[in-house]
């Protein structure tokens, strides 16, 4: 790392801790010369660093101030989760409502993916191509299950460098994480088995669940904090629970971040129980702050935990490769996959392998989250001023979803059609629940729409939840 990204780091440090409050002068760049013995354009560097990443403005002959965030509301109440394992029937509602929301007019605030502009797409292309004119043909049949060698080595580098000791011959290439994901819960678990999820839970997740014939038993999860350790701890006391399905970093639809400690318990709990973790990190590399938050992979011992990730949220969507390092059950996950789909396309391998060698994710990924935080910002803002006032909102520090409470007795997916009626997707929170609860909250991305859609959209959307809730009233 770069001095001048140290120096940002540490100011982003002091910022996030409130030693220096929200409209304070940072000290000056003579002042952090001397202070910290380095050139002007040092400072320079790291100051426009900050500035990009939103944290900081400069002020016209007075220097550079920390920004004021926006006004905050109220965060949701963790929801009281379902008491018994159900059957999950939710496959319907979510080809429904995603099929509707498709068009390249509708501003897209339901989709699941940033925004394909903030992607390096053309870079991606030239990898591709020089991929392609150097492969040789007995890598068409070389790099089945469970992938590449040296993609799957890039990998365990970035693993190493995230703290996790996860080695090449754990880790299974799979086409994008959902895959990676579904193979491990079938690796794991048999028709009729109840798993721990949480509440709300990706409808991804569920979507698996309904598929595999297995019963979903809801954790009361926190929109901060995410999976409630002791609410686990009672679910697993109550009922033979064979696997977990959670996402620890940025959970979607909560955007939720568990603390570090709770990662440890986490994995130690179910390691001592033996009942495997599989663990859905696919926004992990989108965090806020000054450093990667690690995954409950990094304190696996014994293997229970199944990583799983892609280049899908944050590099290549279309380009479908992910994976998973699946611990003790890696090679009944590769068996998985050579019996289902056999392997994911050689081409689309070594491009993303070229990629990686050459150089530039790292830069990329700096970017793509300074917009991402500048635009949850820009979000937070507009929801403050234009829904109403008993409307509660998360603050994520990572993702690209906001959860958002709506007045009690308004339905989301009455928001959703009228909605659309406008050229506005949404992600209603019926879809996020095995019994298609939460009717009154939605899900809001806030990484796809273009810079200057994502405020004119929110704007109309608020003005329709005033008119439901005003509706509502009157009735």
């Amino acid at each position: 790392m770069k001095k001048y990204e140290l120096l940002a780091e540490d100011i982003e440090a002091l910022i996030a801790s409130g030693t220096i409050q929200p409209g304070e002068r940072l000290p000056s760049v003579r002042q952090t010369i001397s202070a910290r013995h380095l050139s002007p354009s040092t400072v320079f560097e790291a100051y426009y660093l900050l500035e990009a990443r939103g944290l900081v403005e400069a002020r016209p002959r007075s220097g550079y101030f920390v920004k004021s965030r926006p006004a905050l509301r109220n965060e949701p109440q963790a929801a009281k989760p379902a008491p018994e394992p159900r059957e999950v029937v939710v496959n319907d509602l979510v080809l429904e409502v995603l099929g509707a929301g498709h068009g390249l007019d509708v501003v897209p605030l339901g989709s699941a993916f940033p925004n394909p502009h903030l992607f390096p797409v053309a870079r991606l292309g030239r990898s591709m191509g020089a991929a392609l004119r150097e492969m040789s043909p007995a890598q068409l049949l070389e790099d089945l299950a469970p992938g590449n060698a040296e993609l799957r080595r890039q990998i365990a580098v970035r693993y190493m460098g995230n703290g996790v000791a996860a080695s090449s011959e754990e880790i299974v290439i799979t086409s994008g994480a959902m895959e990676a994901l579904n193979l491990c819960l079938q690796a794991v678990t048999q028709a009729g088995d109840a798993v721990a999820i949480e509440s709300p839970a990706f409808y991804g997740c569920l979507q698996a669940l309904e598929r595999l014939k297995l019963r979903a038993v809801e954790v009361a999860t926190h929109p901060r904090d995410g999976i409630q350790l002791d609410s686990l701890e009672a679910v697993l006391k109550r009922e033979r629970v064979k696997a977990c399905w959670f996402m620890p970093n940025f959970q979607n639809p909560l955007g939720a971040l568990m603390p570090l400690e709770n990662k440890r318990k986490l994995v130690h709990l179910l390691s001592q129980k033996g009942i495997p973790l599989i663990e859905d990190d696919v926004y992990g590399e989108l965090y806020f702050g000054v450093r990667r938050p690690p995954p409950a992979k990094s304190f696996d011992k014994d293997g229970w935990v199944l990583h799983c990730s892609s280049f899908s949220k944050n590099l290549a969507p279309g380009y479908r490769l992910g994976w998973t390092a699946a611990g003790r059950y890696a090679r009944t996950v590769e068996r998985l996959k050579l019996s289902s789909t056999l392997s994911v396309s050689v081409p689309v391998q070594l491009g993303i392998l070229n990629y990686l060698q050459e150089g530039g994710y790292d830069k990329h990924l700096r970017l793509l989250r300074e917009t991402l935080s500048a635009q949850r910002d820009v979000a937070l803002q507009v929801i403050a001023k234009h829904f109403p006032a008993g409307v509660r909102v998360t603050q994520p520090e990572g993702g690209y979803f906001l959860w958002v409470e709506l007045p009690p007795g308004l339905n989301a997916l009455e928001l959703q059609r009228l909605a659309l009626s406008q050229n506005i997707s949404i992600a209603p929170g019926q879809l996020f629940s095995a019994d298609q609860r939460f009717s009154h909250f939605i899900r809001l991305n806030f990484g796809h729409p273009l810079a200057g859609q994502l405020g004119p959209a929110l704007k109309a959307l608020g003005r329709l939840v005033h008119a439901l809730a005003k509706s509502i009233r009157r009735d």
